[in-house]
């Protein structure tokens, strides 16, 4: 383990609580190795119980993070937090638990079909797995693309192999994970990757915006704080300073911002700038990040019926507006066929959705500054009133070379429109290269597409064009937020960032099934929903799924889901539909 004699500098911290950060990194040092060399059948025991500690918490969960984001009591938003937190977090212990009761000779990759993609890449299906999975996302499918020369016959080397190494010759590290302050699931997560996939035992830090979870994430997690292998603390940026230079922290995990990413890597100011010239970071430690991105959402042109539009407007509005926009994966740019007859007829939907949805606070520090700035820098700035809510901006410039928010994310209620020439194919190569080369980041993109213009493409022609597309997260007719929601999922930015050249970040976390070598996860869902979309001979999705802001029963919906995933059973799915049928 990486543990220098230096000690960190104190930042300013009072003598008590870095005595209590030290306590804990002491009690995580001494115990890495004993987590390591934990048995298999150890690990699907404590996640079974973080399971019923999880729901024992999962109400008051929900209530007190809706009033840390100032979700009105009552309201449909309430769904937001149950969907991206308790059932993120259950969904995470379902699968981990799934892949380890295969671990031996790693005989759950027995049960995951594969095939080779037109360009030979190999990619393989992790959703749907179970019947509950047909049943509960039904048409959803999802495909991890491994990296390039990955074949089926070698995956089983290039997966779990954390577990490839024996028992009594692994020697556990100390991993820092500092968790992200806008989704209340992403914490968890990255501890449950940290702990089970990698078998680093975590000190969780969390952030000052929702350190409110504390006490109910220390609940769920007893069974790790008991083995030595977790500790939970609170404190802000001088405290993860302190606790980054730590010498017993042997790696650093994080969510967040560049800005952020960089502070902890480069320094600041002068500091930053000679130790960049140098190619010297602070710290000579492990690091991995999940940082945001200016992400797209491409519309390709097609025969849209006016329910199509509509559904399809729902769908945007929510990959923007969820969580309020406080989301690194939400769409930033929405890139729309400019001689399409219905461009117009979208975009006014998308703007009237927006402008009628459940009112809410800007809950995240700095975001009325951030919007000020936004509508300052970018032109041709249409501001939407909202009633109960802050205005949302809407820009949009006049050409595509002219659009000012390409290396910015926008973190809020406000997003870019830009306008490319042609159809079919023509307009698809002209949004994938726009989204590559004019846009910040490579954390996930979306593409909607109608049936009869993919058939026309054709699947493998389609597939070889979006394997240009360099992102880690795709969804073809979904959000990529679905790709989050999913824990057998990868989660991360696109292979190749760098320490210098961070921009979304650097490795994966989620990724249940624990391959060693993926690019990235693909996400299909049906273009319409249910019933229309049976009547068009295609697979079905709930009549509006339970994360779209549009959906009147997401708190109920959320609430069932989340205690269908902790025990499983035919007799809970009738609720469940009962529910989405409002919706």
């Amino acid at each position: 383990m990486n543990t220098p004699d230096a000690s960190p500098s104190t930042h300013g911290l009072p003598a008590g609580v870095r005595e209590a950060y030290d306590r804990h990194l002491s009690t995580l040092h001494t115990g890495a190795r004993a987590w390591a060399r934990r048995s298999v059948q150890e690990r699907i025991d404590i996640l079974d119980r973080i399971k019923d500690g999880l729901m024992e918490v999962a109400d008051d969960w929900v209530d007190a993070s809706c009033r840390g984001k100032q979700i009105p009591e009552g309201s449909p938003l309430r769904g937001e937090e149950w969907i991206s937190g308790p059932y993120a977090f259950m969904a995470t212990c379902n699968q981990l638990i799934a892949t380890l009761s295969g671990m031996e000779d790693r005989a759950f990759l027995s049960s995951l079909p594969s095939r080779t993609l037109p360009n030979g890449q190999l990619a393989v299906a992790v959703a749907p797995h179970t019947v509950w999975d047909r049943l509960l996302l039904s048409g959803v499918r999802a495909e991890v693309w491994m990296a390039p020369g990955i074949t089926r016959r070698d995956l089983p080397e290039h997966t779990a192999s954390a577990y490839a190494v024996p028992p009594d010759d692994r020697e556990g590290r100390v991993a820092l994970v500092l968790g992200a302050g806008n989704i209340n699931a992403i914490a968890p997560m990255d501890c449950l990757h940290k702990l089970f996939t990698e078998l680093h035992v975590v000190l969780l830090k969390l952030n000052p915006i929702n350190d409110y979870l504390a006490p109910f994430l220390e609940k769920a997690f007893a069974p790790l704080v008991q083995h030595g292998a977790l500790r939970i603390v609170t404190g802000d940026g001088e405290a993860g300073a302190y606790l980054c230079e730590h010498p017993k922290v042997d790696e650093i995990h994080t969510t967040g911002s560049e800005h952020t990413h960089d502070l902890i890597v480069w320094g600041q100011g002068e500091e930053a700038r000679r130790n960049r010239a140098a190619g010297t970071p602070r710290l000579h430690k492990r690091i991995t990040s999940e940082l945001g991105a200016v992400c797209p959402t491409i519309v390709v042109p097609g025969p849209w019926t006016e329910a199509d539009l509509l559904f399809q407007a729902e769908q945007i509005a929510t990959q923007k507006m969820h969580n309020s926009g406080f989301n690194c994966v939400a769409c930033q740019t929405l890139v729309l066929p400019a001689d399409w007859e219905h461009t117009d007829r979208l975009l006014q939907e998308v703007q009237r959705i927006i402008a009628h949805m459940p009112p809410r606070g800007l809950y995240y520090p700095g975001a009325a500054k951030r919007l000020e700035q936004f509508e300052k820098d970018a032109r041709s700035v249409t501001s939407i009133t909202r009633s109960g809510n802050q205005p949302f901006l809407l820009a949009e410039p006049p050409t595509p070379d002219a659009i000012e928010a390409d290396d910015e994310e926008v973190f809020g209620p406000a997003m870019s429109v830009v306008r490319l020439p042609g159809t079919g194919e023509a307009f698809l190569k002209a949004a994938i290269a726009f989204s590559n080369d004019r846009l910040h980041g490579t954390l996930g993109a979306n593409i909607l597409i109608a049936p009869k213009t993919l058939e026309a493409l054709g699947r493998d022609h389609f597939e070889t064009l979006i394997a240009d597309l360099r992102y880690g997260a795709i969804a073809v007719n979904a959000w990529t937020g679905l790709n989050f929601l999913m824990p057998q999922c990868t989660w991360g930015a696109f292979p190749g960032h760098t320490l210098d050249d961070v921009q979304s970040g650097i490795g994966v976390v989620h990724n249940t099934w624990m391959f060693d070598r993926p690019e990235r996860t693909v996400v299909y869902a049906p273009f319409r929903p249910f019933p229309r979309n049976t009547l068009h001979g295609g697979l079905t999705l709930l009549p509006r799924p339970p994360w779209f802001i549009t959906n009147r029963r997401a708190p109920q919906l959320g609430r069932l889901l989340t205690r269908f995933l902790y025990r499983p059973s035919p007799a809970k799915v009738p609720a469940i539909f009962a529910q989405a049928l409002q919706g």
